[in-house]
């Protein structure tokens, strides 16, 4: 194309009056060369005079304009240029058209008039030049462009009389910038589709949130008619979501061997992308895999890798209904969109797995139920933390107890990881162990302290531990820096209960715990929690203990499952919590008479000769409630000799069991007395002189007691007496 010419320069009115003016015949070769019309506009007359040339640019010639006939504009919603007019109006007028410049404006795009008029008025005022470019609406529908340049003309007095100018045709201009800004458009689109996608993705968890992002994708400019991801598992490509397939026509891309002969296998071996445009060029280069395509509505494919740290991890297809040829920029946004799914799915594989762990650590370190204890209704929730691994210290256990009542623990150590985890594991089963053996509250805790301290793992640990009696509700409980534990009375009435504290496990290997007491009356929930429950970074223990304590009290007549998940939805719904949560709930029914009730069971240890005198108090007070007190004073002489008799001539622990027996309608009721340990070596009953100190316990045992005798008891023995009580009384509370 010729290039555009600049219009000339026009002489000023002093040399040339503007009617007398005529176009030079060079410059008229010229414009005519590069298509340049030429217009005059008499500004008092108002008229507007084209030529040809400017006619045919301005999309008017079409309508039939005649020598003197002004332009038809009615009808017409989009503007045209307006055309240069010759310098001579009176010799053009056979062969021109004139129109006002109202009717002019109104020919123009409804967003270029404004700038036109703007310009115009501009150069009449300061006698000047101007220029614009504008759009204007062919009579048959074609939109064009121009461009047109002017210059103002005055007479003597300085007044403006005429502007002279040149128009020539832009809508090659015009097609360029529409086409550079659909570019500019598309561009903006994709950017905008990558920072969106890479934020859905960044944001995406778990493996299935990566599947349901991706599968959600608007791709802008290339909408694909299917998306499928696939995830190499055991060396074969496997579907895990997919969109844009119905039933009938589901992907044919499933559990594809990576060594097959496929395009999703071919990407993923050479981290290439496999672009195939029609079902033709699929069947060339991919024979052997061509019968699973066929009959599938499908007829262009975009086979992208996924590989992160140079690790292939699988496949993600888009596919289109009709055969597609994607160009450089369009395979380059598939490869970009790939790249970002790769390395989101790597992340959330990661996820994936981390989160299986240490819910299945968490499941072996935590019980893996309440075990059921007559007269008992027990619940427990454990909440992870919201952050990390969601692995922590926290831990709760019912251990059911020789003497048959039941041991309730809740704890926590220090920390939520998986290190607090495995201390956690330890002290839970020693703990345990301890309870089980039959040691009271006290010395439970205490073992337990020496125990985490001799771990040296540099952690601490905050416990509760309760015994608790299953017949009468008497509840036992030691504290090691723990939170104190929330009861809520039959009546809906609650409260937080004290229970006298020590320092928390693994701080003083010597520390003692003192046993404070309290009872349950039937309809009872004992509620204990860890500090992840209540406390917060905004809220403290004692605001949320509060608010815990409004939520227990709310729930009067909801069951104890339905306020063990209320309390727990309320702590998982809270944004800022960031520790795990243990909670234990115990509801305490009141006697059961399918149980026997006159049992008791207590383990003495080796070293720890005060015990004994605990047991002679437990024992007694025993007794007193089982209906016989008057045995009480033998019972406590003859238990003490059996169990002292354990203790000095053996190295082992030794276990004390108590047990009464009624005969029915209200006979005999028979005491019975055990004490075994793990020697081999047996008791011998001697006959010592007057001054001896010691070895009257077997005598004294066999003159006071019913019965007595020495059993083997796996590989030590059990030592034991019977008291008779005529018509004993029923037990008392």
């Amino acid at each position: 194309m010729a290039p555009r010419t600049q219009p000339p320069r026009i002489p000023s009115p002093a040399h040339r009056p503007p009617q007398q003016s005529q176009t030079p015949d060079w410059l008229e070769s010229a414009a005519a060369a590069n298509g340049i019309g030429s217009w005059h506009w008499d500004i008092r007359a108002d008229r507007i005079v084209c030529d040809q040339r400017a006619l045919a640019i301005l999309g008017l010639e079409e309508l039939g304009l005649q020598a003197g006939e002004h332009v038809p504009v009615c009808g017409l919603q989009t503007a045209a240029a307006v055309a240069a007019v010759t310098a001579d109006l009176a010799e053009t007028t056979a062969r021109q058209a004139s129109i006002t410049s109202e009717e002019f404006l109104a020919l123009l795009h409804p967003e270029d008039a404004p700038v036109v008029r703007g310009r115009v008025e501009r150069a009449v005022a300061e006698l000047g030049q101007c220029g614009a470019y504008y759009r204007t609406l062919f009579p048959g529908g074609e939109m064009h462009a121009v461009r047109f340049r002017g210059r103002v003309l005055a007479d003597g007095n300085g007044r403006p009389t005429h502007m002279i100018g040149f128009v020539w045709d832009a809508t090659v201009e015009l097609h360029k910038r529409r086409r550079a800004d659909q570019a500019a458009s598309v561009r903006e689109e994709r950017t905008l589709f990558i920072r969106e996608a890479a934020k859905g993705l960044s944001e995406a968890v778990t493996t299935a949130d990566v599947a349901r992002v991706f599968t959600e994708l608007p791709l802008p400019g290339i909408p694909p008619d299917g998306l499928v991801l696939a995830v190499l598992e055991s060396g074969r490509i496997q579907i895990l979501a997919s969109s844009g397939y119905d039933g009938g026509s589901r992907p044919p891309h499933d559990h594809v061997p990576l060594d097959a002969d496929h395009p999703a296998a071919l990407a993923l071996r050479t981290r290439t992308p496999v672009f195939l445009a029609s079902q033709q060029e699929y069947r060339q280069r991919f024979p052997m895999a061509w019968p699973q395509v066929v009959g599938h509505p499908k007829h262009a494919w975009a086979f992208l890798p996924l590989v992160a740290s140079g690790r292939p991890l699988g496949v993600c297809l888009v596919s289109f209904d009709e055969d597609r040829t994607l160009d450089y920029e369009e395979r380059t946004l598939l490869s970009t969109l790939g790249g970002l799914v790769g390395q989101s799915l790597a992340r959330a594989r990661l996820h994936d797995a981390e989160h299986e762990l240490a819910a299945g650590l968490q499941r072996v370190l935590l019980p893996r139920r309440v075990p059921p204890v007559p007269g008992f209704e027990a619940v427990a929730r454990y909440l992870p933390a919201g952050t990390g691994l969601q692995i922590g210290g926290d831990w709760y256990d019912v251990v059911p107890l020789p003497n048959g009542h039941v041991g309730v623990v809740i704890g926590d150590v220090q920390g939520h990881d998986v290190h607090a985890a495995g201390v956690m594991g330890q002290l839970r089963i020693a703990l345990r162990a301890y309870a089980a053996e039959g040691h009271p509250p006290a010395a439970v805790m205490t073992r337990a302290a020496r125990f985490l301290a001799d771990l040296d793992t540099g952690h601490f640990a905050t416990c509760l531990y309760a015994e608790v009696n299953v017949d009468y509700g008497a509840v036992y409980a030691v504290r090691a820096g723990h939170l104190n534990p929330l009861i809520r009375r039959a009546d809906g009435s609650t409260a937080v209960h004290h229970v006298d504290g020590g320092l928390p496990l693994g701080v003083d290997p010597e520390q003692s715990y003192p046993v404070s007491r309290f009872t349950l009356d039937p309809g009872d929930v004992l509620l204990l929690c860890t500090d992840g429950l209540v406390e917060t970074r905004r809220t403290g223990i004692d605001e949320g203990m509060e608010r815990l304590r409004r939520v227990v009290g709310g729930c009067k007549d909801a069951g104890l499952s339905e306020l063990a998940d209320k309390i727990a939805r309320s702590a998982a719904d809270s944004a800022e919590r960031d520790d795990d949560v243990a909670l234990l709930l115990l509801r305490w029914e009141g006697l059961s008479a399918s149980r026997p009730r006159e049992h008791l069971r207590r383990r003495i240890g080796q070293a720890d000769l005060a015990r004994i005198a605990e047991v002679r108090a437990e024992l007694r007070d025993a007794v007193r409630r089982w209906g016989v007190g008057d045995l009480s004073d033998t019972v406590e002489l003859l238990a003490s000799e059996l169990v002292t008799n354990a203790l000095v001539h053996t190295d082992r622990d030794a276990m004390l069991t108590a047990r009464l027996s009624r005969q029915p309608e209200g006979g005999q009721a028979r005491l019975r007395i055990e004490v075994a340990d793990d020697s081999d070596q047996w008791p011998t009953r001697r006959t010592p002189g007057e001054q001896a100190s010691s070895g009257r316990g077997l005598m004294l045992v066999e003159a006071m007691s019913d019965a007595w005798g020495v059993e083997p008891n796996g590989t030590g023995k059990r030592m034991w007496f019977e008291l008779v009580c005529e018509a004993a009384a029923e037990a008392q509370p």
